[in-house]
């Protein structure tokens, strides 16, 4: 049986995202951002949560750990190199490297940028993303500790995942992500689309995700920045992506 999915909403806008091994009864909760949700989320499902997985160490992310693995008994994997600004961590796993609960396995995909120790997690067999705050739809985390360098290499890791991959990301931010993308991909129709359709979801209260990489790829500038057509429209044709991708995210933190 391949991994169950659920996701639903902490915070203001913060996803929280469980995923569900039916072969051996392990759930992996991704990040914490708030314990009271996830826990209700675990319950509603008849999961027990037995493992958290940390993207990385930003308070909404992390602030509900202690309580979950109080109530759970749950363990707390995470990348080694943060651990110190991560509470509880019981196993540390290193970018390159795999992550298990039952018999899922991840791949841990190396992504600084957000936080220079951010790291995703890949379900190849599964064809699940788990981003954090890497990869939005139609976005990007800001760089609050690494460079536009080291987040277009991420990102470009995370583009050539195969299309049908699902991506599960940290936040609801794509209706402002979509009204900025159209200024910078104005001729792209499929932007155009998503656009639209996703002013249709959140006008009935529904979430934008999860998303895929082929999606992503065909509607998202973050992971365009090497595109002729976006370097033109930014006035940079012929300079290099990541030159691009540094204008855009400066753009977006000024939009």
């Amino acid at each position: 049986m391949t991994a169950q999915t659920h996701q639903f909403m902490c915070l203001s806008d913060n996803f929280g995202l469980l995923i569900h091994d039916p072969a051996t009864g392990k759930t992996a909760a991704v990040d914490v951002p708030e314990a009271a949700p996830v826990l209700a989320a675990a319950k509603e499902k008849g999961w027990t949560i037995s493992h958290i997985l940390v993207t990385h160490h930003h308070a909404d992310h992390v602030q509900g750990i202690a309580e979950v693995k109080q109530a759970t008994g749950a363990e707390v994997i995470a990348n080694g190199a943060d651990a110190h600004r991560i509470p509880l961590v019981d196993q540390k796993v290193a970018p390159g490297g795999k992550a298990t609960f039952g018999s899922l396995v991840a791949d841990v995909i190396d992504t600084p940028g957000h936080t220079v120790g951010h790291i995703n997690y890949h379900f190849p067999a599964d064809r699940i993303l788990a981003s954090g705050d890497t990869l939005f739809s139609l976005g990007c985390g800001r760089l609050f500790e690494g460079t536009p360098g080291q987040m277009w290499e991420a990102l470009k890791v995370l583009r050539a995942l195969p299309d049908d991959t699902k991506v599960f990301c940290g936040h609801e931010y794509t209706a402002s992500n979509a009204k900025f993308a159209v200024t910078v991909d104005p001729d792209n129709a499929a932007l155009k689309a998503r656009a639209e359709e996703v002013a249709t979801l959140r006008a009935a209260g529904r979430p934008t995700l999860p998303t895929t990489i082929g999606r992503e790829k065909a509607t998202n500038p973050f992971l365009r920045a090497d595109d002729a057509a976006i370097a033109a429209t930014l006035g940079m044709a012929g300079r290099p992506a990541a030159e691009v991708f540094a204008e855009l995210r400066e753009r977006k933190n000024k939009a």
